[in-house]
């Protein structure tokens, strides 16, 4: 037979003889390619089609870019949760067990789902201005968590304001710093203060944060905010609580973004802040 009666044989389907079939509506989960018929004629008038399939590499990439952003979306979902709980707490100070249950729970749902925190290489995410949103101890109306510092209400006049981190990871420098306001007899006003706990820090490991007090300065505001800060000395290590002689502490950063993080102390207490 002439190549030009060749050239007029009718070419078979391209899945005539392709050993795979599929039933009807079934879409293959691979990329199947069938190479031109012409380049692949072994003897007169058939062919063996060639199947290419892709490796599956591609389809990976697609699945973990699809997982990528499932977990992106549930992280910002649980912190939306999160942040939705303890918004109309009052920074944890309105907070009863049941609330403290709730927070807590979505918390530990939050840091499973980001996974673990590494400051050695993101330490930079904690920079800046931080509000404190919440904290577990402020439910036991006092300042310390389960080692109690003074507490608020009616056994001392004072009103809690405020609370803000702010962190300086190029000098070491941490500070706690809390707005408040002292009682005073009527019919003097009550006297607005800011109090600036400075410590030095250091980083433990991958998570763990370690401050080191090293002074407190109230600097009055309102109607006496013209007078000088006025420097607390520290206290002498033997008239230091025994729980705390070296006037330090730790504390966990169990996650951190952007914009939010949660902080796990050694008192026991959950806090929660967003960037101020």
């Amino acid at each position: 037979m002439s190549m030009a009666s060749l050239n007029l044989l009718p070419h078979p389907s391209p899945f005539s003889s392709c050993c795979c079939s599929f039933p009807k509506g079934f879409v293959p989960c691979c990329n199947i390619h069938v190479l031109n018929p012409k380049s692949t004629l072994q003897r007169r008038g058939s062919f063996k089609p060639t199947l290419v399939v892709k490796s599956a590499a591609g389809v990976a990439d697609n699945i973990s870019s699809f997982t990528r952003g499932v977990t992106s979306d549930s992280i910002s979902t649980l912190k939306f949760n999160l942040l939705s709980i303890v918004s109309g707490l009052n920074r944890g100070l309105a907070a009863n067990e049941d609330d403290l249950r709730k927070a807590d729970a979505v918390a530990k749902e939050l840091e499973d789902a980001a996974g673990l925190v590494d400051l050695s290489v993101d330490i930079d995410k904690l920079q800046g201005r931080w509000k404190l949103i919440y904290s577990s101890a402020f439910s036991s109306r006092s300042l310390g968590g389960s080692r109690p510092g003074p507490p608020t209400g009616r056994l001392l006049p004072i009103t809690l304001g405020q609370v803000f981190q702010r962190i300086d990871i190029f000098n070491k420098d941490f500070d706690n710093i809390v707005e408040l306001q002292l009682g005073t007899p009527w019919p003097l006003p009550p006297l607005e203060a800011t109090a600036t706990l400075a410590h030095k820090f250091e980083l433990i490991g991958s998570s763990k944060i370690k401050i080191v007090f090293d002074k407190t300065t109230v600097k009055t505001t309102g109607s006496l905010s013209q007078l000088p800060p006025l420097e607390v000395p520290r206290l002498p290590d033997g008239l230091r609580p025994p729980s705390n002689t070296t006037g330090s502490g730790e504390f966990e950063v169990t996650y951190v973004d952007s914009d939010t993080r949660i902080t796990r102390g050694d008192r026991g207490e959950l806090r929660i802040f967003v960037i101020a």
